[in-house]
């Protein structure tokens, strides 16, 4: 029966891939590695930083000099020297500042003579230092006493929370964190990419390594080869649906369970207090109300099990769609070099939805966004990074449904490329050849 055969070849992939080592090692190392992708850029800041900087002052006005501050990427030094000299004279220093004397009046007056390359903070390091300082001499002009005392206390920072009106008119509902689904929107755009990368080529390598090995040729004797192709995407799927399944456990455990308990007392209160839609209370703990949104969200088993159940939905059909392509380009070709010219405009999608994520964050509610977010060939990525801003259930639905049609269909035409495809030895079938072998009737 054919629906046995499927199962058995599903049955065959699932356990040739559960059973490595390598699909532990990645089931449990990948979050930590998400994890660490997304501190990267703090610590390559943090630890990219060269050498202290030592700059020769000239200030003509004698307004800017003193109050010029160092750190630990540049130290200001003052001269007397006059410009030219000090250039000739100091060259084993990072450069020369100048500075005019009627810089009140002429801001622009600011000149850098660099002994090396600069760099973009370093410049916006000293103009923005300049810039402050001449602001803080110009109100000196008003003869205001206790200048600085004054604008300390007038120095305002509000927080502010948000909450969905359009949900829910009685009372404060949860509220939402705009900083928080942005990470988390990053991170399953992330992973959706991911998977549809490595998954979709896993299916296309398995079919050239069989095809090479001419395994195929003794399959399809007792195997039809659309079965053969429906269970080798479906046994990768279930490998999966399982990856995902121990993630989503793994993380609503240390969400739901682990870290409340970590949680200091204060910050728990203001955490249940957040959840429960309780803005006062939370106002009046003094907390960061953005931090304890974020990690509202992170400890609400509800909001998590939306999270990764719509995860799993948009996985799977991504991956079933891309999947049945890579199968039809490695059915096609004899190793993996010659799939790649066939393999471009499959990833090219995939590559403009992760591309997309951007306009997903500056405007979850955009034209853009939304339409991105419903074609099918982008829609899993860009709506997995939608999803977290709370969007209408009815655009969630709508893209599934799209994209699980749009997988049938794809089926279809992967299924006769991939019957005649697995015959074929010695030669690259252009994109051409392989409209043409889609147009064959059986």
């Amino acid at each position: 029966m054919p629906t046995s055969n499927i199962l058995l070849i599903i049955q065959r992939e699932f356990n040739e891939r559960v059973r490595k080592k390598s699909f532990l090692l990645s089931t449990l190392i990948t979050p930590f590695l998400i994890i660490a992708l997304m501190a990267a850029p703090a610590f390559i800041m943090k630890y990219s930083r060269g050498e202290q900087k030592r700059i020769a002052v000239i200030d003509d006005s004698g307004l800017v000099a003193p109050y010029l501050e160092s750190n630990e990427t540049v130290r200001f030094e003052t001269t007397n020297l006059a410009p030219d000299e000090a250039r000739k004279r100091l060259s084993d220093l990072f450069g020369v500042l100048c500075i005019g004397s009627d810089i009140l009046e002429n801001p622009n007056d600011v000149r850098l003579y660099a002994n090396a390359s600069t760099s973009l903070s370093l410049e916006s390091n000293i103009t923005d230092q300049i810039a402050k300082i001449l602001e803080t001499e110009k109100l000196k002009a008003y003869d205001i006493k206790d200048l600085d005392r004054i604008l300390g206390e007038v120095k305002t920072t509000v927080a502010m929370q948000t909450f969905r009106n359009d949900r829910s008119q009685e009372g404060d509902s949860q509220a939402q964190s705009s900083a928080a689904a942005t990470a988390i929107g990053y991170v399953l755009g992330f992973i959706l990419y991911m998977f549809l990368m490595i998954y979709g080529s896993m299916v296309m390598q398995s079919v050239i390594e069989e095809k090479n090995s001419r395994v195929l040729e003794v399959m399809v004797s007792s195997v039809r080869p659309f079965d053969l192709m429906m269970g080798k995407i479906l046994g990768v799927a279930a490998v999966a649906v399982v990856q995902i399944l121990l993630w989503g456990i793994l993380v609503m455990v240390v969400g739901g369970f682990v870290m409340p308990r970590l949680l200091p007392a204060e910050a728990l209160a203001g955490v249940q207090a957040m959840q429960q839609g309780m803005p006062d209370t939370v106002s009046m703990s003094g907390m960061d109300p953005e931090m304890l949104q974020a990690v509202a969200a992170m400890t609400d088993l509800g909001y998590m099990l939306k999270i990764f159940g719509c995860l799993l939905l948009f996985v799977v059909g991504g991956y079933l769609l891309y999947s049945a392509m890579f199968a039809a380009v490695g059915s096609a070709v004899d190793n993996v070099q010659d799939a790649s010219q066939l393999q471009m405009p499959i990833t090219l999608p995939i590559i403009l939805a992760l591309l997309m994520m951007l306009a997903v964050i500056e405007d979850p509610n955009s034209q853009l966004a939304f339409w991105f977010s419903i074609i099918p060939f982008t829609s899993p990525v860009v709506m997995m990074a939608r999803i977290p801003y709370d969007i209408p259930w009815w655009e969630i639905l709508l893209s599934l449904t799209l994209l699980y049609a749009s997988f049938v269909g794809m089926v279809w035409l992967a299924a006769k490329i991939y019957r005649v495809g697995i015959f074929m030895y010695g030669k690259k079938p252009s994109l051409k050849e392989l409209a043409k072998w889609m147009r064959y009737k059986y």
